[in-house]
């Protein structure tokens, strides 16, 4: 049975249907599984056109749901997602691996008219791999944001890293090494790259790279100010191609990395993480932070 036939089924009244009955419906789908938790809450547009109200009538019950505790407050450009009830009011999700899950949630930050990017992390290349679909949406009109700002941290190529780094006597320090920063260079050049060509298409793109003192023992992804991607880079022995031949090192690969999501408005301590997160990548970024070149 489709969404709309549950709608007809659940309002019998003469007229239009009143929020709370709108609401009434939407409880019905949370409760039944229709609509799980977590999931995007459909547009309010969509919702309008289903029941036949207007936005507003969609609006007073989207709060009705709010106040019950089964919606987030959402974040600014996108919907609100489904919080069950027997779950905490945060919608707090399970953590995933960065390869899961980023890309998804920097498709919605791009559904913001201003879209805003932070990230701390050893190379770029995950943040390269989740603007993939993004990008592609944004070329085709599918989502058309109108600034995009990005800021990522990496370390600088002077650095000692902690890692990449040789796991045996045999494998030569510096060669890791410039395989690391030809990685690192490659993945912020392409990122450049392929941001700034969104200007074509009429979209104001700002994207800079800075360089960090240290190595990241954590990744940090802040979209729009209102979501915070946190990980910890777990240390790896592994075999890579290096040089022509082949080496054992300790790594860590990003993608990997399980991913633990905060939202500004799932609450007291999610907010306080987002708020604190910006507030020590702005400090990294106008303190320890220095301009970087790309050498190839």
């Amino acid at each position: 049975m489709t969404h709309e036939h549950h709608a007809v089924d659940a309002v019998n009244g003469i007229g239009k249907p009143s929020p709370a009955e709108v609401a009434g419906v939407l409880t019905e789908r949370i409760r039944t599984g229709l609509l799980r938790h977590g999931e995007r809450m459909p547009t309010q547009e969509h919702l309008s056109d289903e029941f036949g109200v207007e936005r507003r009538t969609i609006r007073q019950a989207l709060d009705l749901l709010r106040d019950a505790g089964l919606l987030t407050a959402g974040i600014k450009g996108a919907p609100p997602r489904v919080v069950l009830p027997s779950e905490p009011d945060s919608a707090v999700e399970e953590p995933q691996q960065t390869a899961a899950v980023l890309g998804p949630r920097v498709v919605e930050a791009f559904e913001a008219r201003h879209v805003r990017i932070d990230a701390i992390c050893l190379t770029a290349e995950s943040l390269n791999l989740a603007l993939a679909e993004p990008l592609r949406l944004a070329h085709t009109g599918r989502i058309t944001p109108q600034t995009v700002r990005v800021r990522v941290l990496v370390p600088a190529r002077d650095l000692n890293v902690a890692f990449p780094r040789p796991a045996e006597e045999s494998v030569d320090e510096g060669a890791v090494h410039e395989h690391w920063l030809s990685r690192r260079n490659a993945h912020g050049k392409s990122l450049g790259l392929s941001l700034q060509a969104l200007s074509t298409r009429g979209i104001d793109v700002d994207v800079t790279l800075r360089a960090l003192p240290f190595t990241p023992l954590t990744k940090l992804y802040l979209l729009n100010g209102s979501e915070a991607l946190f990980a910890y880079y777990n240390v790896t022995k592994r075999t890579e191609r290096i040089g022509g031949t082949t080496a054992l090192i300790y790594d860590a690969l990003g993608s990997d990395s399980m991913l633990f999501p905060f939202e500004a408005r799932g609450g007291v301590r999610d907010e306080a993480f987002v708020a604190q997160s910006q507030a020590w990548f702005d400090g990294l970024w106008g303190t320890l932070a220095t301009d970087i070149t790309l050498d190839s």
